[in-house]
């Protein structure tokens, strides 16, 4: 294969690539708005002390009329309200430090949000990722 063929055939290559690229983010934008939120670092705490962190990833599915850039706008509410929901009553799974109670934390955002964005602004969390600080010496549930 001479240069200019390589290019050519480099170059369709790349125009496919950026098609399937935007029927993709099509697909996406046909669903519930949603906003991402990562890295957001909450306390494990266990017998009144505080045993590790974990770092949580996670995405907001927005209400009706909501967009991620008005949103955007109040992330750092967001990743406050979190935090300190996480220290006034933790999310700890009893007898594991590696990893947050999903359920009570989406509860607690969700709540959060009514306050920061009005109601019915986030309709559901969906935690992404839950990466804790350290993973060895831990408890962990069987």
């Amino acid at each position: 294969m001479d240069r200019r063929s390589f290019i050519a055939a480099g170059t369709v290559a790349l125009a496919g690539t950026a098609a399937g690229s935007a029927a993709s983010s099509e697909k996406a934008a046909e669903g519930p708005p949603t906003f991402g939120i990562a890295g957001v670092g909450l306390p494990v705490i266990a017998d009144g002390r505080l045993r590790n962190y974990v770092f949580v990833s996670l995405r907001l599915m927005l209400g009706a009329g909501k967009t991620a850039d008005q949103m955007r706008l109040k992330e750092a509410f967001f990743r406050d309200a979190l935090v300190k929901a996480a220290h006034r009553t933790p999310f700890t799974v009893p007898g594991d430090w590696t990893r947050l109670d999903e359920r009570r934390m989406s509860a607690a955002l969700v709540a959060a949000a009514n306050t920061i964005s009005g109601r019915g602004s986030v309709t559901g969390v969906e935690i992404i990722a839950q990466s804790p600080r350290r993973r060895s010496g831990m408890p962990t549930a069987h």
